[in-house]
Formats: structure tokens, C-alpha cells, sequence
């Protein structure tokens, strides 16, 4: 769908290339002149005793055959301004960045010369969000243009909304080198920084000494400059910042940064919040609002993901939940669309669009690093098809250790029905009650369930519960009975019980299939000692129990991995018992 405000841009560029390539030396100067790509270069890179090189979008390229010598660089440095703290210069009333890599003893041995651009019209992708006052963080891995980005909305701001704005330009990067800005800034003001670590310092004197209604601030970095955003966002004044970082999930895992998002505290819960939310009594949640109301990932030059709302963002990650983002994209025309995507999870990255083609594809992958059964050659795993790392053991789907693994899995979730066990549209919602959040959606997201958790009662298709809870709770069933929700009970909140009541939710469950259980549902850490003490049990039952119906007995194991091995054996409707002195104790394994 495309953006109502804003359908076409008009973008202008402005470099000023031909002042960078003056202070470079001669021979490397002409061989970028004739450089077909010359209007998409990023950066010049001189290192002494290398060859230089240009860097575009679509890489680098050697500029001659000679290598940098002492005096190249003096050439270069004795026309530039002076390295600030932070080893960066620029050339006075331009954008360009000069950026020095030095030995121990302080010389210059490396220039970075990055091509500085003014953009003008970027800025309409998200005009209706910069309107509207709140704060702004830009998020985006170097290079991606979030300089470019602050530079034009600081402009808009000032010049076309009328606003008082103030702009902390630590590197001179954002207004150029020099005591007079760079005309790309517009009417804004810029403060300058004497040293990188006064700058939370410069922060709060621009709001004490000159009335801004916005303060614009480039790389945020430190927990005082982070302190310092959320003291001026507290007094009223809207934030635009930039801060280093691909997705919004890094600067959760950030402890210095994450205080722009809210901060994250562990809260333990009472027992009857635990049960309401079906999670653990001890939870992450945001400690405090915000501080930038709105996130803007720019995921590529032209390809920005937006979070309208920061709080509820983080709210449903630390939730588990994946919340939708809204894409904007510009193509060449200048034409901005707006989609919807499901925020990427790590298990993402091994699915394909086709539900079936998922399951196949997370069944070909094997655990890495196994020993025992499989380590010895008597389980032949099949090779992988995608790189695996060991936090995504979960998805690994083990049954395509068995030369017939994939198609007998395959057959037992067969296709998945159109509609659900009364005739609603899937995917199927269901609300739980009494079973942990994260043991549902962990069983959803291994098989592929088209199923949707809910919190609200009243949008739910079905009420999953546990049947202790429902026995005692009157309250629950004339609700669901008011409401006509049915009410399905399940024994336990084992991965195995809720798989099944899922499967059988969705009139998947046949009892003549014969059940080829996925490993990655009884394990908890997806360790490779886990699955392989899995493995063990399920050969035993499948090649003797089941088979010749004589009793099994195990390897000994932890009291962990031996309730792992328990719940597999009731999978198969069998009987085990634990026997045995620690730290030899193990399992027994009875034919039916």
C-alpha cells in the first residue's frame, strides 16, 4: 500500500566532491575523477605502506599500483583542520569526515576520507512522524546514512516547521567543519564539543542556556549521555537522535543504552499474576517510559523499519511476542509504500514461506557436536542445508536422524486444515489459562502450528486449560460458557500434552498415524547432552521395547535429563521407572 502523505519525493544531492579530492594527492585524485561509480563513493582510504583504495556500495577498488608514503599523508593532514579527541578533522564548510588511525606514539599512519553528502527530501519518508513531536532514535549499522538522515530532518524542523532547534555536533559531522555550518543544516544552530566525553555536559547546557524546543544529538554512546537524553525529554523538548545498533533488540541487550528504551528490570510476580499470565514467577519488564517514543531502524539506505510506539514494541519482545513493524521503502522515483512484517525472530531465518516446506527444511538440520549414538556412526545424521548455531537447537526437528525421519514426521502433521474444530477461519486463537505462555509457544513455533496466542478472552476461538485449574475455577467456566468459548483441559503442561491438544484442536489428530515424537519439544536448554540421552530412549523403544517387547534399561543420567527421558517413554504410551543409587541411577523401560 502506498504512504497517503507522501506518494513522491524530490531528492537533490549536494557534496562538494571536488573540495575532498583537493587535499588528496595527485595520482589517486585523477583515478577517482575517472571512476565511472564517482557519484556513489563512500570513503578514500590511504594506510601507510598500502595501496589506496575506494570504497562504493558495491565494494572496493585498488586507486594505483604505488603504496602510501609518509608524505602522502602530510599532504593530506596539512590541509585539513585539526584531529579532535575523538582523531576526526574535517574541511571547513563541508560535510566531509577525515577520520586518522595512529601508531603508539601518536603519528598518523592511516586516513579514513568519508564523502559527506546533503540529501535534501529524505526526510518525507517519515515527515508525519517527525510532526508530531515526539522523540525520534534513529537506529542503523555505520555507514547506512543515519548522519544524512539528522542532518535534513534538523533542516525541516527549523526552516519549514519554524521550530527552535539546536543541534549537538560533537565531530562537526552533522554541521561540517569550520566555526560557520554547513546551509544544509538550514536555520538551526549548531554547539559545538570540545572533547567526545563533554557531550552530555553540552547536551543539558543547550537546554539551560538557549531554549530549544528540539535538540538534536549524533551517536549516542554513553550511560551519562543516555541519562542526559532522558533528562531532557523529561523537561519537554523533543529529542532526534542516532545511536549504533541494527535492531531495537540491541540496545535491550545493552545495558548502557538500553535506558533509551525504557531500561529493563526483573520483576518477580505473585502467584496469581504468574497463573493469569501462564508465565514464571520472575519476568523481565520495562523499568521506566521511553525516552524516544518512536524507533526508526533504517535497515538499508532506502528501507526503514518504524516503531510508532517504543513501549509497546519492547513490551511484547520482553513478552515473547513478535510485534508487526511498519516498513517504508523509496524506490528511484522517489515513491515511499508502506508494508507490514512480523518483527524477525532467530528461528525466521530457517523458514521458508510454505508450512510444509518449513517443517522439512528444520527437520533436515542436525545438532551439532554430538557424540555418543550418533558421534559413533550408528545414526546417520543428514547434512545440513543452513549454517546452525548452538542457540538454535530448538528447531532442530531430530527425526531426520532415521533414513524414513523426514517423510514419517511429515505424514504425521500432514496438511493442515482450512478451518478450525467449529468451523472458525484459522489460524486458530486460543487463550491460555494456566499453562506458561513460552511452553505453548515454543510447541507453535517447532511444529508450525498455525495457532495464535491471546490475552484477551473474548477474541479467543478456544480456552486452553489446565485441568486442575479448571476443576477449581467456577468463575472461568461460566465465563467461557456466557462468552460460548469452549474449554479443552489438558492433564499436564508438558511439551508433549499441549502438542497433542494442539494438534487435536486443529483436527490434525489421528489416532491410526503412528506418533514420531520431534526431541527438540522434551529438551529445555537444547543441549547436545539432552538430545542425545532423547535419542538413546527413542532407539531403545523403537528397535527393542516396541519391537521384541523386552524391558530396556538405560545409560545413568541426571534427575533433569532422566524427567526428559520420562516424559518421551509416556509419549510412546509406555511405563519407566527411575532406579538405582546417584550418581548411577537410570531408567527402566517396560513394554506395554
Amino acid at each position: 500500500m502506498k504512504f497517503a502523505d507522501v506518494t513522491v519525493i524530490n531528492m537533490q544531492i549536494t557534496d562538494d566532491l571536488n573540495r575532498l579530492l583537493k587535499i588528496i594527492p595527485e595520482e589517486i585524485r585523477l583515478s577517482v575523477e575517472r571512476h565511472p561509480q564517482l557519484d556513489s563513493l563512500i570513503e578514500i582510504v590511504m594506510d601507510l605502506g598500502r595501496r589506496p583504495e575506494a570504497r562504493f556500495p558495491s565494494g572496493a577498488e585498488y586507486l594505483s599500483e604505488d603504496v602510501i608514503s609518509w608524505e602522502d599523508l602530510e599532504q593530506c593532514i596539512s590541509q585539513i583542520g585539526e584531529f579532535s579527541g575523538d582523531n576526526r578533522a574535517g574541511i571547513e564548510r563541508t560535510l566531509h569526515r577525515i577520520s586518522a588511525i595512529r601508531n603508539r606514539t601518536g603519528r598518523v599512519i592511516g586516513l579514513t576520507c568519508r564523502v559527506g553528502r546533503a540529501i535534501f527530501g529524505k526526510v518525507g519518508m517519515i515527515r508525519d512522524l517527525v510532526e508530531t513531536g515526539e522523540s525520534i532514535l534513529m537506529l542503523g549499522r555505520p555507514g547506512v546514512g543515519k548522519t544524512t538522515a539528522l542532518r535534513e530532518i534538523a533542516r525541516v524542523l527549523a526552516d519549514e516547521l519554524e521550530k527552535r532547534v539546536v543541534i549537538i555536533d560533537t565531530s562537526n559531522e552533522i554541521a561540517g567543519d569550520g566555526d560557520i555550518p554547513h546551509p544544509a543544516i538550514g536555520r538551526a544552530r549548531r554547539m559545538q564539543v570540545s572533547r567526545p566525553e563533554l557531550q552530555h555536559q553540552v547536551m543539558i547546557e543547550a537546554v539551560e542556556n538557549h531554549m530549544p524546543e528540539v535538540i538534536v544529538i549524533d551517536e549516542i554512546g554513553t550511560e551519562l549521555e543516555a541519562l542526559a537524553a532522558r533528562t531532557i525529554a523529561e523537561r519537554g523538548v523533543q529529542l532526534i537522535g542516532t545511536a549504533h545498533g541494527n535492531r531495537i533488540e540491541n540496545l535491550m541487550k545493552n545495558p548502557t543504552l538500553s535506558d533509551l528504551i525504557g531500561g529493563i528490570q526483573a520483576v518477580t510476580l505473585g502467584d496469581d499474576e504468574a497463573r493469569r499470565r501462564g508465565s514464571q514467577k520472575t519476568v523481565l519488564e520495562r523499568k521506566a517510559p521511553p525516552t524516544f517514543g518512536i524507533a526508526i531502524e533504517m535497515l538499508e539506505r532506502d528501507r526503514w523499519a518504524v516503531h510508532e510506539s517504543v513501549a509497546t514494541t519492547i513490551d511484547n519482545l520482553l513478552r515473547g511476542i513478535p510485534p508487526t513493524l511498519q516498513i517504508r521503502t523509496m524506490d528511484d522515483a522517489g515513491e515511499v509504500q508502506v508494508s507490514q512484517e512480523r518483527y524477525p525472530t532467530e528461528v525466521d531465518a530457517l523458514r521458508t514461506s510454505d508450512p510444509k516446506s518449513n517443517l522439512t527444511a528444520l527437520a533436515t538440520l542436525p545438532a551439532p557436536g554430538l557424540n555418543g549414538l550418533r558421534g559413533s556412526g550408528k545414526m546417520v545424521p543428514v547434512s545440513p542445508e543452513f549454517p546452525l548455531s548452538d542457540t538454535q537447537h530448538f528447531s532442530q526437528l531430530l527425526d531426520a536422524s532415521f533414513s524414513n525421519g523426514i517423510q514419517a514426521f511429515t505424514a504425521e502433521i500432514g496438511e493442515f486444515p482450512e478451518f478450525g474444530p467449529n468451523g472458525e477461519d484459522l489460524p486458530l486463537h486460543i487463550y491460555p489459562y494456566g499453562i506458561p505462555r513460552h511452553q505453548i509457544d515454543h510447541v507453535i513455533r517447532t511444529l508450525e502450528l498455525p495457532v495464535v496466542l491471546t490475552k484477551d478472552i473474548d477474541g479467543a476461538d478456544v480456552i486452553l486449560a489446565l485441568r486442575a485449574q479448571v476443576r477449581n475455577q467456577s468463575k472461568l467456566k461460566h465465563v467461557a460458557k456466557v462468552r460460548q468459548i469452549p474449554i479443552h483441559a489438558v492433564k499436564s503442561s508438558s511439551a508433549p500434552q499441549v502438542a497433542r491438544a494442539l494438534r487435536r484442536l486443529l483436527n490434525m489428530e489421528d489416532p491410526n498415524t503412528p506418533e514420531f515424537p520431534d526431541l527438540a519439544l522434551f529438551t529445555h536448554s537444547g543441549s547436545s547432552d539432552e538430545l542425545e540421552a532423547l535419542e538413546e530412549a527413542r532407539l531403545a523403544v523403537e528397535q527393542i521395547v516396541i519391537p521384541k517387547g523386552q524391558p530396556v534399561e538405560l545409560l545413568p543420567r541426571s534427575p533433569k535429563v532422566r524427567k526428559m527421558q520420562h516424559e518421551l517413554v509416556e509419549h510412546y504410551r509406555l511405563k519407566s521407572n527411575s532406579f538405582g543409587e546417584e550418581p548411577n541411577r537410570r531408567l527402566r523401560i517396560y513394554p506395554a
